[in-house]
């Protein structure tokens, strides 16, 4: 399958409720658990293009741009954006939307970085032989 075609296919996107007991005393949903919905969708993504254990070694650049009000939804969506020979990295966008309106925007954007790993703990190729890191 071409690289192209495997990282469309990665794409992850899954819908939570910010319910109260995942919310501060701001009524926003904590930072921490955000960091944890947006490591745990970009895993998956990671997982699906490479279908080898993937393990997360870094977090860069997550921007909390606006709140994330307690009563609302969120979509989060995860992108392969580079592959490397053993590792990847995935891009995690995080949209708030309202639950009875249209209203909806980009609230945290972080990237992810990913290595795989045998059963001895040690990085493997992700991509083939015949294949090139994007």
């Amino acid at each position: 399958m071409p690289l192209a075609d495997r990282i469309a296919r990665a794409e992850t996107r899954i819908f939570k409720a910010v319910f109260p007991n995942t919310t501060n005393h701001y009524d926003t949903l904590f930072g921490g658990t955000t960091l944890l919905l947006m490591d745990e969708v970009a895993f998956i993504t990671a997982t699906r293009f490479s279908r080898l254990k993937m393990v997360t070694v870094s977090s860069e650049r997550v921007d909390f741009t606006h709140p994330i009000p307690g009563g609302t939804l969120v979509e989060l969506v995860g992108n392969v954006e580079r592959v490397g020979n053993t590792s990847l990295k995935v891009r995690v966008e995080l949209f708030v939307e309202q639950m009875y309106s249209e209203e909806r925007h980009k609230a945290v954007t972080g990237l992810f970085t990913f290595v795989a790993i045998d059963e001895h703990k040690l990085p493997v190729r992700i991509l083939g032989p015949s294949e090139s890191a994007v």
